[in-house]
């Protein structure tokens, strides 16, 4: 026998001990994998449905089921199914597939597994990109037939650089809902496409208040098809965030028009991706993927595989939710990349924000960024920094806030900055620097260059923020002061302080978000902020009414000097790149802080044209005392913003020997 032969014979003989290699394509399974690390992987990313209107085909990975069955519906609820019909098994791969001859573009579906010899409940597809009401059926559609007129021609707006970004975001219903909107789909993604909408003083409401304010990134929280609220029944009051995933790559129905055709909300949706790019704003999708709302669809058809355990079995829970998604296995990490890029391809989304991001391991997070800056280069990804509780994932594996320097091109939230300047956000009544609390300048300052090395900040590993310089660049860093969780930054302010006036909790509001702007990271608005929003002091509000909420437009009028305030403070920042420096190095060499010797008073200097600037130094302070500081000054500067208003033509106001900073306020002044 020849050394050839033998090899072959060998090699053959290697290929039959394969468990897949016992079995044939068929209707049914036999093999039975001893763990999840032993599943075959399936790296084609054709899972779920491919349509064409000759064919459609449909994937489903499930490499221990026994059989798996397609059902076939008319309609997204209700009814029998009009089909009933066998996967196909190929055990090389683990994946289940079946073609269907014939155009079946708006026909509804759902998959039904056996394991153990039992079969699950009917579910919709893992990778359904269409769903009926409810999401309890997948849909296979015609995705040509969801474009709007103009969509081949979507331009999106330019972005010269990361460092330009300024995040502002919102929540679908609560941007429309309250009748001062002005806006006739009220609560709906058409809501967002309506123009020359109006509140009850004639002021500019909706995305032409977007525009008016001068944001670049409108981040919406979830959009995609959520559990919480029964689409059936839109007549009664319902709310929630949407923190609760059912679907990933669908979008949610009660935001569409008609929640009971699944084609409608894919071209509302679209619609208004249009009305956003056409009006300068890009949008970025809030995703959930560290949990679901509840494990059915992927424990039902493939169980266990896509959520991590414990040693002993129990399910690990660092979400807080019951459940946390394994991205790091091959195939939960598969499915994370290939719906995001289902999102910037079919949808043409330009950025995401992850739901607590720490839940997923940073090779996972690396390798999301890499695919998808091959599309679109130019988008941005950012995240919560943090998990609710403890993981099976490694704490060096976990895409953590303070390992921001192992990922690319990936920002985190700084919290440091956030619970500096208003206080902790597990203490309601706690002050914060802008309201007096003299322990928190460090962590202001550390906030300013955006966490990086800075010769002039003092770490210090014994306190909860600022112990070390954790980013590597500022553009990797989410500056910010409120958002949907917890009380909104009015409400804050005025738990925390309740015996002050009116006036300084607005000097106080002001105070902080000019920190954030003026600092180097990149900055990011909470709805409503710029108009003095309150919730009433509810703090958790993700099912709260309507009257909790929503978005009063006539807030606008009532807090005009704020929004005119708040509206400058971003143009301030978009026409001078002295606060957008791109790179540590050029913070290191540019910014420099002044010694004052008072723990309620910062100042720094942006020296020498830093960054390209027009201005040849830029001095900034922040005053956190209820007192005026007065100080005095080298040199002779003007005065941009005198702790009450931004002046954005050029000033003429201008002082050359003292300068006296009002109570809880921020001064901005320049040299030519």
């Amino acid at each position: 026998m020849t050394t050839l032969f033998k090899n072959i014979i060998l090699s053959i003989g290697i290929l039959l001990m394969m468990p897949w290699a016992k079995a044939q394509n068929s209707r049914t399974n036999t093999i039975k994998y001893a763990s999840f690390d032993s599943y075959p992987v399936y790296s084609q990313e054709d899972l779920g449905v491919t349509y064409s209107s000759s064919k459609t085909i449909l994937k489903l990975w499930s490499p221990n089921a026994e059989e798996v069955q397609l059902h076939l519906y008319t309609k997204g609820n209700g009814g029998n199914a009009f089909a009933t019909k066998n996967l196909i098994y190929e055990a090389k791969t683990g994946v289940w597939s079946i073609e269907l001859k014939g155009d079946f573009h708006n026909t509804y579906y759902t998959l039904q597994a056996k394991n153990e010899g039992k079969w699950s409940k009917e579910m919709p597809d893992p990778y359904a990109k269409g769903v009926g009401v409810n999401g309890n059926r997948g849909l296979i559609f015609n995705p040509k037939k969801t474009n709007p007129t103009r969509w081949n021609t979507d331009k999106q707006p330019v972005l010269k650089s990361v460092a330009d970004i300024i995040l502002y975001e919102a929540h679908v219903r609560d941007f429309s809902i309250d009748p001062s909107s002005g806006i006739k789909n009220k609560g709906k993604f058409l809501g967002l496409t309506e123009k020359n909408t109006k509140n009850s003083f004639g002021e500019s409401t909706g995305l032409d208040h977007l525009k008016e304010l001068g944001i670049t990134h409108l981040h919406l929280l979830p959009v995609f098809d959520y559990k919480s609220i029964d689409e059936a029944t839109l007549d009664k009051p319902q709310y929630n965030w949407g923190y609760d995933p059912q679907n990933y790559n669908a979008l949610e129905g009660s935001y569409a028009t008609d929640p009971f055709d699944g084609l409608v909300r894919m071209k509302e949706y679209k619609e208004m991706v249009l009305a956003l790019h056409q009006a300068n704003i890009r949008l970025v999708m809030d995703v959930v993927y560290n949990h679901t709302s509840s494990t059915d669809i992927f424990d039902q058809l493939v169980p266990g595989y896509y959520y991590r355990n414990w040693a002993d079995g129990k399910r690990s829970d660092a979400s807080a939710c019951g459940n946390e998604f394994a991205s790091d296995t091959p195939m939960a990490r598969q499915f994370m990349l290939s719906s995001l890029k289902y999102w910037v391809k079919e949808y043409h989304v330009d950025g995401f924000r992850f739901d607590l991001m720490a839940i997923h391991d940073i090779e996972t997070m690396n390798l999301i960024s890499k695919e998808l800056k091959k599309i679109d280069p130019s988008i941005f990804l950012y995240g919560e920094g943090w998990t609710a509780g403890d993981s099976p994932l490694p704490l060096e594996k976990r895409a953590l806030k303070n390992h921001v320097k192992q990922l690319n091109d990936i920002a985190v939230f700084s919290d440091d900055i956030r619970d500096g300047i208003k206080g902790h956000w597990s203490n309601v009544e706690e002050k914060g620097f802008v309201s007096g609390h003299k322990n928190l300048k460090e962590i202001v300052e550390f906030g300013v260059v955006a966490s990086t090395n800075h010769p002039q900040i003092k770490y210090d590993k014994s306190r909860s923020y600022a112990q070390f310089p954790y980013a590597d660049a500022p553009t990797k860093v989410i500056g910010y002061v409120s958002c949907h969780d917890n009380n909104t930054l009015y409400d804050k302010l005025k738990i925390a302080n309740p015996s002050v006036s009116e006036k300084d909790l607005v000097a106080m509001d002001k105070l902080a978000n000019t920190i954030v702007f003026t600092a180097q990271s990149i900055p990011f608005l909470h709805m409503g902020v710029e108009m003095k929003r309150t919730k009433s002091g509810v703090e958790n509000s993700y099912n709260a009414p309507d009257s909790i909420n929503k978005i009063n437009w006539n807030w606008k009028h009532e807090n005009a000097a704020l929004y005119h305030y708040y509206k400058n403070l971003v143009a301030l920042r978009k026409a001078h790149p002295a606060f957008k420096m791109p790179s540590e190095k050029m913070i290191q060499d540019h910014l420099e802080f002044l010694n004052t010797n008072d723990p309620l008073l910062v100042g720094f200097t942006l020296k020498d044209n830093a960054n390209g600037d027009v201005w040849k130094n830029i001095r900034v302070y922040y005053n956190g005392d209820s007192s005026p500081k007065t100080l005095q000054l080298d040199g002779t500067w003007k005065i941009a913003a005198d702790g009450t208003v931004i002046e954005l033509t050029l000033s003429e106001k201008s002082t050359n020997h003292s300068l006296t900073i009002p109570a809880h306020s921020a001064m901005i002044l320049f040299q030519e």
